[in-house]
Parts: C-alpha cells; structure tokens; sequence
C-alpha cells in the first residue's frame, strides 16, 4: 500500500474511520437510515474496479465478504448491496450496504430515499464499535 495514501476529503466528511484490512480502509456511512461500510483500496490512483491491480483483486472481494457479513449480522439484513460507483467521488470505493424490506428506502437504491439521516452521538458510537468488532475479528 501507498505509504503516502490519502482517503478523499468528501468521504472522510461523509463517513467515520473504523480501521484497516489489509488491502481497503474501512469506513462507516455516517447515514442513521442504513448499515452502511464502504471499503478504500489504499492504493493511489484508483478510480474504477478495473483499474485495481490483478494482484489485489481477490483481497478486494475478501474483504467485500467481510463487511458483507459484518452488515448482515449487525442489521438481520435481507440483501447486501455492493456498488463502486464513484460519480461524486472519483476514488475508487465500494459501499457495502445492509438492507432490509422495512427500511427507508426499500426496494429502490439507498441513493433514491432522501437526504441523509445524520448519525451522531451514541447511535454512531455504538453502530461503530460493534461494526469495528464484526468486521476485525479475524
């Protein structure tokens, strides 16, 4: 990894630092609506999956599972959604998503459900650290 890596200002401003796997730093949406963990390859340069160096593309998908699983034990989540979008923020990072069928936004994408519930306080220290618990246990 890029020891002069730098995570995008808009998603440190959008989103709480958990830590890092070892290929992606691990970041919490900070939207009270949805569990929400995006993943950063630390590595400059990236802006689309394609562009992730074949020797790091089987890490990237492990640790997608990671926070996939994380997300479903933490939410009883009934679907997890995983894009790497990138439209607003054009380095490369993948949302990992927990969804439920009573969530805010269901069944259209989390994008179409309104602004942001901010999350703050005790509800994101608590979301957090159990998500920091699920997602580094191994």
């Amino acid at each position: 990894m890029s020891a002069s890596f730098n995570i995008h200002a808009q998603l440190l401003a959008d989103c709480e630092q958990l830590g890092n796997l070892d290929l992606c730093s691990v970041l919490l949406m900070r939207d009270a609506r949805f569990p929400w963990l995006i993943l950063v390859p630390r590595i400059d340069g990236l802006r689309d999956l394609h562009d992730l160096p074949t020797t790091h593309r089987e890490q990237a998908f492990t640790e997608v599972e990671i926070a996939s699983k994380a997300l479903h034990t933490y939410a009883s989540a009934d679907k997890i959604n995983v894009a790497a979008l990138g439209n607003m923020v054009p380095q490369l990072h993948i949302h990992v998503i927990g969804r439920r069928e009573d969530d805010a936004g269901w069944p259209a994408p989390v994008w179409s459900a309104g602004p942001a519930i901010t999350l703050e306080g005790a509800e994101l220290k608590e979301r957090a650290s159990t998500l920091k618990t699920l997602v580094f246990a191994e």
